[in-house]
C-alpha cells in the first residue's frame, strides 16, 4: 500500500515509539547515572541484592527545588528512550526549559536491576517485584540519594502511568500534581487475559527456544493489542503483511524475554487499592495531589473507564485523546497532549520557596 510522505514520517516515528531507537541522548544533562540501593527489600519480603536504579536528568533545578517532574518509564522502556523519542527536552511534553526532569528506569527494563543484568540473581532467580516496589525504589532514590523530599509533579505514560497512580496513594504529600497518561489505577480481569497470554508465551517459549524466539512469538499479540483494528487494517495491506510482521519481530527480538515477563507480572498484580482493603473511596481519600488523568476511548491495553472512574473520585481533570491509534494515542494526538499538559503544569505551578526549602532541608 503506498503512503503519502506524511504517513511515512508518522510510521517511522511509530517504530521509534515501540522502543527500538538507537540515537544519542543529547538532550540529557549527562550520561545515564546509577545509584546503589544496597539490598532492597520488596513488599513481598524478598530482596533484590545489590539493587541499582538508572536515571537521567534534564533542565535546571531551581534554588527552591520546586520545579521537579519525575517521569517513570513504560513497559520495557528506558529513560534514554524518553529523551531519544522527544518526550523530554526543551519545549517537549516534559519541558526541560522550564522544569527539572528526572526520568527513572523501572525495575525489569534491563537498565535498573533486572533478571538480565543482576549477577547475584540472574534470570529465574531474580525476585518478582511490583509496581509499588518500583515506586518505593524511586522514592528512596529521591530522598536518600538526591536529597529531594518534594516534587512539583509525577507523570508517566502506560506502565509509567500505573506508577504515577501508585505515587498518588503511597506518597500522597510528595507531589503537587500527578499526570497519569494511558494507564490505570488497577489491572482489570479483561486486561489480565491479555497479559496472561503474554506471560505464557514468554515463559514457555523462552525455556525451550530462548529469549529471541519468545519475543518473536510475542510480537503479533502485542502489536495487535496496542493498535486499533481500523488503524492496522488501513496501514498494513494483506500483501504487505509478511514483510510487516517480519520487521516487527526483528525489533521485538532485541528485548530480553525474562525482563519483559518480569514487568508483565508486575502489571498483572497492579492495584492501588491493596492497602485500602479494596476500597476505591478510601484510596481516593488518600490522594492529595491535583491530577490530570489522560485516557483514550479505543485503548485496548488499559481500561479508560477504570481510569476515569478513579479520576471522578479524586476530582481530577480528565483529558480524552483521539483514540485512532489505540494505546499509542499519546503519539497520534501528541500536540493536543502536549498543549494540555503544559497548560495544566503552568496553571498549577505555584512556587512556594518557603515550603520547598522546608521540604528539602
Amino acid at each position: 500500500m503506498p503512503y503519502h510522505s506524511k504517513e511515512i514520517r508518522f510510521y517511522v516515528f511509530v517504530f521509534l515509539v515501540i522502543g527500538f531507537f538507537a540515537g544519542g541522548n543529547a538532550l540529557a544533562n549527562s550520561p545515564i547515572q546509577y545509584v546503589s540501593l544496597g539490598d532492597f527489600q520488596l513488599d513481598s519480603g524478598n530482596v533484590i541484592r545489590d539493587c541499582r536504579l538508572g536515571y537521567l536528568t534534564a533542565g535546571t533545578l531551581n534554588a527552591e527545588k520546586s520545579n521537579i517532574i519525575l517521569v517513570p518509564t513504560w513497559l520495557a522502556g528506558t529513560s534514554k528512550e524518553l529523551f531519544d523519542l522527544g518526550f523530554i527536552g526543551p519545549g517537549k511534553l516534559f519541558d526541560s526549559s522550564k522544569y527539572f526532569i528526572i526520568a527513572v528506569d523501572s525495575f525489569g527494563n534491563g537498565v535498573s536491576s533486572s533478571p538480565s543484568n543482576n549477577q547475584n540473581q540472574p534470570g529465574k532467580d531474580f525476585p518478582q517485584f511490583s509496581i509499588r516496589d518500583m515506586v518505593r525504589a524511586q522514592h528512596a532514590l529521591l530522598t536518600d540519594k538526591m536529597n529531594i523530599h518534594h516534587v512539583h509533579s509525577v507523570a508517566g505514560i502506560s506502565m509509567g502511568s500505573m506508577q504515577a497512580f501508585e505515587w498518588m496513594v503511597s506518597y500522597p504529600d510528595f507531589m503537587n500534581l500527578c499526570i497519569p497518561i494511558l494507564g490505570g489505577p488497577w489491572t482489570t480481569s479483561h486486561e489480565m487475559l491479555f497479559w496472561s497470554a503474554q506471560r505464557s508465551i514468554l515463559e514457555n517459549i523462552a525455556e525451550c527456544k530462548g529469549s529471541r524466539e519468545a519475543m518473536k512469538a510475542l510480537t503479533p499479540l502485542h502489536v495487535m493489542q496496542v493498535w486499533t483494528r481500523d488503524y492496522r487494517t488501513k496501514h498494513t495491506s494483506p500483501s504487505g503483511f509478511s514483510d510487516f510482521l517480519a520487521g516487527e519481530q526483528e525489533k521485538f527480538s532485541m528485548y530480553d524475554a525474562a525482563d519483559w515477563a518480569s514487568q508483565v507480572r508486575a502489571i498483572m498484580n497492579h492495584d492501588i487499592l491493596k492497602n485500602f482493603g479494596g476500597s476505591r473511596v478510601k484510596a481516593a481519600d488518600a490522594v492529595r495531589a491535583r491530577c490530570l488523568v489522560i485516557t483514550a476511548e479505543q485503548d485496548q491495553i488499559t481500561s479508560s473507564r477504570e481510569a476515569r472512574t478513579f479520576a471522578f473520585l479524586i476530582h481530577a481533570q480528565i483529558l480524552e485523546l483521539n483514540g485512532m491509534c489505540g494505546h499509542f494515542a499519546f503519539f497520534c494526538d501528541h500536540e493536543n497532549l502536549k498543549k494540555k499538559v503544559h497548560f495544566f503544569l503552568s496553571r498549577n505551578f505555584r512556587a512556594s520557596p518557603e515550603a520547598a526549602k522546608k521540604a528539602n532541608k
